[in-house]
């Protein structure tokens, strides 16, 4: 190789060279920081975690949880925000800008759909349904149990022959103790002037309230 082919090869590498870091300068000048805050239209509170996709670059980012965001972009890029509950919303950076900042406040407005109804059967057909509603048990009411539960008759039978909670015997001794102290130093009073007691004692005996149940049986 002679000396003027190395001499045209070393122009043409560094003019090579040159012209990509012309390039890259050229490149890098579009380079702007592009920053911004997305509030709710309804509330003005900060949306959080909003995706956003660089749609010409195929990159993306999101917000933290006060809704703002701030990452380095391109003029003319074309940059897509979405988040779930809201419309999305797509903006493009202008080629024009005089500085190297370029900064977005954006009211979300939020997006509602209407699901069609979905109605969900615990039996696979028709004929399993059928078959469960035939043979379906319906339990007693609150009011069936309660009757049941509370017959006069089954609990006399049940509390007969039950003895008292010690806590029963101590508050009824209290009692009578406390009756004995009240009437210290007089004669008690005897029931037996009471009119009303005489009132309720021919009531009961009207209504039989005073025979004795178990007679008939014994008899």
């Amino acid at each position: 190789m002679t000396v003027q082919s190395r001499l045209i090869t070393l122009i043409f590498i560094l003019s090579t060279s040159f012209l990509a870091q012309a390039q890259v300068i050229k490149r890098d000048s579009t380079l702007i920081q592009f920053s911004g805050v997305f509030l709710d239209a309804d509330s003005l509170t900060p949306v959080p975690w909003v995706n956003i996709i660089v749609v010409n670059r195929q990159k993306g980012t999101s917000t933290d949880y006060r809704g703002a965001f701030s990452f380095v972009a391109h003029q003319g890029d074309t940059i897509q925000f979405t988040c779930i509950g809201y419309k999305p919303f797509q903006c493009t950076i202008p080629d024009t800008l005089s500085t190297k900042r370029y900064t977005l406040v954006q009211l979300f407005s939020r997006d509602t759909y209407n699901l069609p109804e979905a109605v969900i059967f615990p039996w696979p057909s028709k004929e399993d349904f059928r078959e469960a509603f035939l043979e379906l048990y319906i339990p007693p009411d609150d009011m069936e149990r309660a009757r049941r539960n509370l017959e006069q008759a089954e609990l006399r039978d049940k509390v007969t022959g039950v003895p008292n909670w010690g806590s029963i015997n101590y508050k009824q001794s209290n009692q009578m103790y406390m009756e004995r102290m009240y009437y210290a130093g007089q004669p008690p009073p005897m029931t037996i002037f009471n009119p009303f007691a005489w009132a309720e004692f021919f009531r009961a005996l009207k209504n039989g309230e005073l025979k004795d149940p178990n007679k008939e049986e014994r008899d």
